[in-house]
């Protein structure tokens, strides 16, 4: 590992910017004594939190750099990009680039991130478009899913390009020799799916890659394929649809538990069983999305993300950086290109 871990933070990102961002950075540097955290943001809002922090954290491992500006939720991207240079989104990105941080973490405008992190780091060679990619939970533990969002419209080239950045994440994440990659769409069949996704079927199979062809929306979280691939409108769908489910399913278990007198002694006798089915399905659990196929590790967090689920963001940048997720990406790129 480096001798300096440095994780670039945009404060003013998400609905509560420093008041949940701070907090989770206080969390974070206790439980890694080996991570510095630069902050950036309005200094005066950011400064308010400092009294949670041990004395020594605040004048050894974080830092906290000014900024005039912010990205805002109705930005659009390329106003962002143009006007906003100054603002703690990009400013934050550009320490990565400066080689003065080894990670950036936002809440922000999932639009800005992408286009500024795109513009100030580059992509690497071989890779058209970065994706979004994040972990649902499987059966099994967990599925990476690409692209969530960042590209609407994709050609086949692109979903090659997931696929290949999907199978190195998790080779390198979860420490698995050959993941397997599937292609989602609307059935199993050949003869299925528009023609975008069978060309990217015809691609896969004369690839380097454990693809094992296409895969459907259940497959998801059946936990028997590592790595699944879709281009960011299905993706976004697959992933709000997942969250609304965890939502409504922990909702209507609370509803019947409290029922009546005989269902709340049954939910009081179930509490262990209730709490580890929680944790599984609980989003803030996952929350923390790479920007896959930049020169750079950028982490997006939902923008709703509490503490705890911001938290889990910064120990994904940090597990990205010891790993070197863009080399990693970027050699195996060269392996199957070359």
């Amino acid at each position: 590992m480096m001798k300096e871990t440095r994780i670039a933070v945009d404060a003013m990102g998400g609905d509560g910017g420093p008041k949940v961002i701070m907090p989770s950075i206080k969390d974070f540097l206790s439980d890694n004594n080996e991570v510095n955290i630069d902050v950036y943001g309005d200094q005066e809002k950011i400064s308010r939190y400092l009294g949670i922090f041990d004395k020594t954290v605040v004048n050894e491992r974080l830092k906290i750099i000014h900024t005039s500006e912010e990205v805002l939720s109705e930005d659009s991207p390329s106003h962002a990009l143009r006007h906003k240079k100054n603002s703690s989104m990009s400013m934050a990105i550009q320490s990565v680039k400066d080689k003065k941080a080894q990670a950036c973490v936002s809440a922000g405008n999932t639009g800005a991130l992408m286009a500024i992190s795109r513009f100030i780091l580059g992509t690497l060679d071989g890779i058209d478009r970065p994706a979004i990619e994040s972990m649902l939970p499987s059966l099994s533990g967990h599925t990476h899913v690409l692209d969530l969002g960042a590209n609407i419209d994709c050609k086949s080239e692109h979903l090659y390009q997931f696929a290949v950045m999907g199978s190195v994440l998790s080779m390198v994440l979860d420490e698995k020799v050959n993941p397997s990659v599937g292609l989602l769409n609307v059935g199993e069949e050949n003869i299925k799916g528009n023609i975008q996704v069978k060309e990217a079927h015809d691609l896969l199979q004369n690839k380097k890659l454990n693809y094992v062809g296409f895969v459907e929306g259940d497959d998801i979280f059946c936990g028997n394929i590592d790595v699944i691939v879709c281009d960011g409108f299905v993706g976004n769908i697959a992933l709000k649809t997942s969250e609304g489910i965890a939502k409504f399913i922990s909702s209507k278990l609370k509803d019947e538990f409290k029922k009546n007198m005989f269902t709340k002694m049954a939910g009081i006798s179930s509490m262990k069983v209730l709490n580890s089915f929680k944790k599984v399905v609980d989003p803030r659990g996952y929350n923390g999305a790479s920007l896959l196929g930049l020169k750079g590790i950028i982490i997006k967090s939902h923008g709703g993300a509490d503490s705890f689920a911001f938290h889990n963001s910064l120990q994904i940048a940090l597990k990205e950086l010891k790993k070197d997720v863009p080399s990693c990406i970027d050699k195996k790129l060269k392996e199957i290109l070359g």
